[in-house]
């Protein structure tokens, strides 16, 4: 698998792993009914570099990174992952976080920042946390999850 940055002609593959997840509505803090259109332009938007791993020519996951917040923030990043449901349980969002990592140190970042990821997604916070990230503070009830109702979201942080 290699990872590259995402190019416009990747977007139909990137559509075709992001539209679901935001759909079933467990992970993102995004609007499940957003049009295909803004999801692309959320997750490639000119404030993101974004990735796609690929393998034999096929896009299986896709992250951006971004600066955490502006002016005296900016030394922070913060990235998003999302991996095909076909793709899913492989070690993609591990290769993933590794290489967004990696490509954050050599831009100069001294940190990483999950501002908000859902507490039901237990597979996520495990493979954060089996990454070195802690969680630095909790939400209470700050998502709606479509089938669990009100969950706490966390923070979670690595110094880099």
């Amino acid at each position: 698998m290699r990872l590259r940055r995402a190019e416009a002609a990747d977007a139909m593959a990137i559509a075709a792993i992001i539209i679901p997840t935001i759909r079933e509505g467990t992970t993102y803090a995004l609007d499940a009914n957003m049009s295909e259109a803004d999801a692309l332009a959320y997750w490639m938007g000119p404030d993101k570099e974004t990735f796609v791993a690929e393998e034999d020519g096929v896009i299986l996951g896709t992250y951006f990174i971004r600066p955490n917040q502006a002016g005296g923030g900016r030394h922070v990043c913060n990235c998003g992952y999302m991996t095909s449901a076909a793709a899913t349980g492989r070690g993609i969002a591990r290769r993933m976080c590794a290489h967004s990592m990696e490509h954050a140190r050599s831009r100069g970042y001294r940190a990483m920042q999950f501002n908000f990821v859902v507490s039901t997604n237990e597979r996520a916070v495990k493979l954060w946390q089996a990454l070195g990230f802690e969680i630095v503070g909790r939400l209470p009830l700050a998502f709606q999850h479509p089938t669990a109702g009100e969950v706490d979201a966390f923070v979670m942080h690595q110094p880099l």
